[in-house]
């Protein structure tokens, strides 16, 4: 097995909804915000390559949407999905399966590309890894949070006949050496991959732990649906990643890709971060 980062760009996102009860007296110190409030976060995936498989763990924010749009989000870098899969040797014809952790729309909007006035899927040769229960959260939103599921990044993936679902079943296992954990405080029945690797265990922490400033259990999003959910499932999943030495891969952190957890005085707090190719 290997596994390669695959960036797909930058984009902002106001710094009080990222950090949620957090005074931003305290968390612009490591976290600056522009002149707007706005934050600039990472869109980081995942690509697996074991065997005959290729397997790519969310997909960016894509680029089918109206300029209206992405001026919400102020997208900005050299990084895109092309040009990272290219780099490491491979096109969206490649994939074998996209794993979505969920349907929100800066981790499932490179799904769907647009040809003319018709929604296809980005990658034809693959299928789409969702769950039932979340699929049908994202496909009958609240409204909450109906504007992070955009019906033009999901309902194509079921109209080409390429969804598919794993079992709603912690621990259930997508492939050799990959284990699925769920999550249900940041939206209904997210997928955190955890996969065994040189000995290692390594989890795509999605939006569990968007960054290493979310370390401390009070800095949970305001974007979560469950806060109080999110607070019960970080904290009993840091104590286990400390305990048991578990690499970290964060999603949306602009700086560190990986990073591991320590127990301090103060609680459990950031040990090192380094780039996943330097893991032996």
């Amino acid at each position: 097995m290997n596994l390669h980062t695959i960036d797909t760009g930058l984009f902002k996102l106001d710094g009080g909804a990222m950090f949620g009860v957090v005074p931003k007296s305290i968390w612009q110190r490591n976290n600056p915000a522009d002149a707007n409030n706005m934050c600039t976060w990472a869109m980081r995936c995942l690509l697996i390559e074991d065997g005959d498989r290729l397997i790519l763990i969310d997909n960016g924010i894509g680029d089918k949407q109206d300029e209206k749009f992405f001026g919400h989000y102020d997208l900005h870098g050299d990084d895109t999905l092309d040009k990272s899969l290219a780099a490491k040797g491979f096109s969206r014809d490649d994939i074998t399966d996209v794993f979505l952790t969920h349907l929100h729309f800066d981790h499932c909007g490179g799904s769907i590309i647009r040809v003319g006035d018709r929604l296809r899927p980005a990658f034809k040769n693959a299928f789409y890894w969702s769950n039932a229960q979340h699929w049908d959260w994202a496909v009958n939103p609240n409204d909450r949070e109906k504007a992070s599921f955009l019906r033009e990044n999901i309902l194509p993936i079921q109209e080409s006949g390429q969804l598919r679902f794993v079992a709603d079943k912690d621990g259930v296992e997508f492939h050799k050496g990959i284990n699925i954990r769920f999550a249900y405080g940041h939206t209904d029945a997210m997928m955190l991959p955890q996969i065994q690797y040189k000995d290692k265990t390594i989890v795509y922490m999605a939006d569990l732990l968007p960054s290493v400033g979310h370390i401390p259990l009070p800095y949970v999003m305001a974007y979560d649906m469950f806060p109080l959910q999110t607070l019960k499932e970080k904290k009993a999943f840091l104590q286990e990643a400390t305990d048991k030495q578990y690499i970290l891969f964060l999603e949306h952190d602009p700086i560190h890709e990986c990073c591991t957890l320590q127990q301090t005085e103060k609680g459990i707090r950031l040990d090192r971060t380094f780039d996943l190719n330097t893991i032996l």
